[in-house]
């Protein structure tokens, strides 16, 4: 346009121009300029008096999916949304998002003494880094490619220095890497995933977050770490994290990949116990900026994704992201400690539907057992596989055996005498099926709750398999049986009540026990479509992340799909039903690390990284000749990616009336 903008609306603009990006903030461009009377001819801006006004609700206007019309949005995290926040006064303020990065992996950050460290940087048992020697004359430190779940949040009286704000922390986990620096060497569960503390300087004015300081935790005390994926933060301020995909430790002997893992984390193949993996850990994080690393060993191995810490400080629900995976529950002895407790499986009733229109589908609950993560630990020490229990892959014709449904196949297995407890918490899959948990699902990920309705959800990022009639892993006993695999996934509902007793009797020490499970969202699978999508660009396709905010009312859904081009991360209002699509990971990127903090010092911060940019399959043939060299250029030719969060153009929120 030739219009030379007024006095007052450039002096506007400048302002804007030098504020930072942030998550959700007290303006955006659209509401300031508002504020100042776009038509003014004023030398200065309006004053804006602040008006005593309560917060009501929020609203996500949708984007649209970007399209090879500008390939460059579907190279990179692409923010198109906005949040309009409605206030007791009938006024309203809306925030235009944007994506602000802490760092791209592989970035030299901040070590907070003076120095610099390699962000995403893998470390062996020693806390010596692990170099990629796949190309010679160019060795370096692997990094991830991967990073997964991410908490933010506070800690009392901090001590790092260099904070003109206030500090605030992330912990960041990075799930694993890809592929070594040659291209060709897969790298997938081969190094001890890393968790960094990141020290984050808040801006009281802006709620901008800034790296200072960036610290490897230390886990040479727990053996290392075995491809951490999502977490959440608990009700006490700690980053609950996670070990996906137990290694069988019946089949460790001719496993690869698990020998690999070893000798980079131990420099011996053979040295890794695969009875120390596949637990929750937990990272505590300390007022000087470091963190402090512990794992619980009573919660269950099996294929961690995620757990869930209800409002009683004591019940974990539990992602479970295997085939022939189940819903399990643990409930702790005491609040805000996770070192002791009993671990129960559900058992699936009439009525599982995937029409949300259905009543849903009674859980009742098995006990599996009650332990201490000591006593756990102390087990896995020392039992070998065999100890526990006999596992045959053939019918050995005994009536002593048991068959059961284990990672797509048919078992029998028969637990050593006085093995029970070993089996429960070692053995958690094959137990669970022993003892007659519904061992129907597939890819069980993501869990979050919402408090005030007393509604759980959990991510079906695939309903494939073990959950299909006439599938090899499905058994029509467990309760759940579709006709036809839906790819593109669900999001379920449980409702939470306490009162429960288990399938022996015994009362449930809980008031947040799920008791009936039904489907709240649902993916369409479709014939390609112009770009390729297998699923329904316009819908949830492979929910993974899940995250609720009580304030704003709305799950958050982050896709780790093979059937969209480009994942999505989407905002589900639960009140109002309106599915809108918030933002856009580059294209072949799975989206990760999503949390959301309602009030953080007065702000509200919605955190997202991804997994992977580039990783192209056959759904991406039409657009990879458009996107790689963009995907490339963005993305350290595919080696990095970003960790950050989501803001406003302005500010970060605050869902407060300036």
């Amino acid at each position: 346009m030739s219009d030379q903008p007024q006095a007052g609306r450039r002096q506007a603009l400048k302002f804007l121009a030098g504020a930072p990006l942030l998550p959700l903030g007290a303006f955006s461009t659209a509401s300031l300029l508002s504020a100042c009377g776009g038509s003014s001819t004023a030398a200065t801006p309006a004053t804006v008096t602040p008006v005593a006004a309560n917060f009501v609700g929020a609203e996500f206007t949708a984007m649209p999916a970007p399209s090879l019309a500008n390939a460059a949005a579907m190279a990179t995290t692409t923010v198109g949304s906005t949040l309009s926040v409605n206030f007791s006064d009938n006024s309203s303020q809306t925030f235009k998002l944007a994506y602000q990065p802490f760092f791209l992996t592989g970035d030299l950050v901040p070590n907070g003494s003076g120095g610099t460290i390699l962000a995403g940087g893998y470390y062996d048992i020693n806390n010596k880094p692990i170099i990629d020697k796949t190309v010679a004359g160019k060795e370096r430190q692997f990094f991830s490619d991967s990073p997964d779940g991410t908490s933010l949040l506070a800690v009392a009286n901090p001590t790092v220095t260099g904070i003109k704000g206030k500090a605030v922390f992330a912990v960041v986990q990075f799930e694993y890497t890809t592929w070594a620096q040659d291209g060709t060497t897969d790298m997938y569960g081969k190094l001890p995933s890393p968790i960094a503390v990141l020290t984050l300087d808040q801006d009281q004015a802006t709620g901008k977050l800034s790296l200072v300081k960036y610290h490897n935790v230390d886990m040479s005390k727990v053996n290392g770490l075995w491809i951490t994926c999502g977490a959440s933060l608990s009700p006490w301020g700690t980053h609950l994290s996670s070990e996906e995909y137990e290694p069988d430790a019946f089949t460790i002997s001719t496993n690869t990949q698990f020998k690999a893992y070893s000798t980079n984390l131990f420099g011996d193949e053979n040295k890794a116990n695969p009875y120390h993996y596949g637990h929750m850990p937990e990272i505590t994080v300390n007022p000087d900026g470091t963190g402090t690393a512990k794992k619980h060993y009573c919660m269950g191995r099996l294929s961690h994704e995620l757990v869930q810490v209800m409002p009683d400080n004591r019940t974990a629900l539990m992602g479970d992201d295997a085939t022939n995976g189940a819903i399990f529950i643990f409930v702790a002895d005491k609040e805000k400690d996770l070192s002791s407790g009993s671990l129960y499986v559900a058992k699936i009733g009439a009525g599982f539907s995937i029409d949300p229109a259905a009543a849903g589908a009674a859980l009742t609950w098995i006990k599996l057992g009650s332990a201490t993560s000591a006593e756990i630990e102390a087990m896995a020490n020392t039992l070998k596989p065999a100890d526990i229990m006999e596992v045959a892959t053939a019918d050995p014709k005994d009536a002593s055996f048991t068959k059961i449904y284990y990672s797509g196949k048919v078992q029998w297995i028969k637990i050593k005498p006085g093995m029970e407890k070993a089996a429960a918490f070692l053995e958690t899959h094959r137990y669970a099926a022993l003892m007659g948990g519904s061992m129907a699902l597939t890819k069980l990920e993501g869990t979050t709750v919402n408090a005030k309705d007393k509604i759980a959800y959990s991510a079906l990022q695939n309903m494939q398999s073990s959950m299909v009639r006439g599938n090899a892993a499905w058994n029509e006993a467990f309760g759940v049986t579709l006709e036809k695999a839906v790819n593109a996934g669900a999001v379920l509902a449980h409702t939470l009540a306490g009162g429960q007793k288990d399938t022996a009797g015994a009362a449930i020490n809980s008031d947040w026990v799920p008791t009936v499970t039904k489907t709240l969202l649902i993916g369409e699978d479709i014939t390609a479509d112009a770009l390729g999508n297998l699923a329904n660009p316009d819908k949830i396709g492979a929910p993974d992340n899940l995250k609720f905010s009580e304030k704003l009312r709305t799950l958050f859904i982050g896709e780790d799909s093979s059937y969209h081009v480009n994942n999505f991360l989407w905002a589900y209002n639960v009140d109002t039903k309106k599915l809108s699509r918030v933002a856009s990971m580059p294209s072949g990127a799975e989206a990760t690390g999503l949390s959301v903090v309602d009030d953080l010092n007065g702000w509200t911060y919605i955190t997202s990284n991804f997994q992977h940019a580039g990783d192209w399959l056959a759904i991406h043939s039409i657009v990879k000749p458009t996107l790689d060299p963009l995907v490339r250029a963005n993305y350290k030719d595919r080696f990095a990616s970003a960790v950050g969060y989501l803001t406003a153009d302005v500010s970060s929120v605050k869902l407060a009336k300036a």
